[in-house]
């Protein structure tokens, strides 16, 4: 399976998403935005949804070399799910953009191994 990004429709909620990802065999890590106000939240929140391997350096390029590793994860499809992202762009809008694109272009670009990812975000 490609790694893609995709922005779900508002209609589309937590519970829908992750059973959607568990329907088709996939490992949902849902992230509730709620609880990334500031970059270093979403950082950690990222990090923490996909158990990141010490040494992450909670910094944009280094969120984009994990994102395109996933070395350590099971084989599979593994979708971020980040509910809520509404909460971050509007307390900081700058973080926002800097997350929004590197997930996007990490889901573009591929892994490198078996473990490939899904960004789902949820506009609610």
């Amino acid at each position: 399976m490609l790694s893609r990004f995709v922005r779900a429709p508002r209609t589309v909620g937590v519970a829908t998403a992750i059973a959607e990802v568990k329907e088709r065999g996939g490992i949902p890590h849902p992230l509730d935005g709620a609880e990334m106000v500031t970059s270093a939240a979403a950082f950690e929140a990222i990090a923490r949804a996909l158990d990141f391997p010490p040494g992450f350096g909670h910094y944009l390029d280094s969120l984009y070399d994990h994102l395109t590793d996933l070395s350590w994860l099971s084989p599979g499809e593994h979708v971020l799910i980040w509910s809520r992202p509404s909460v971050l762009r509007k307390i900081d809008a700058t973080a926002y953009d800097g997350l929004g694109s590197v997930l996007s272009d990490a889901a573009s670009d591929g892994t490198k191994g078996d473990a490939t990812l899904t960004v789902v975000m949820l506009d609610n």
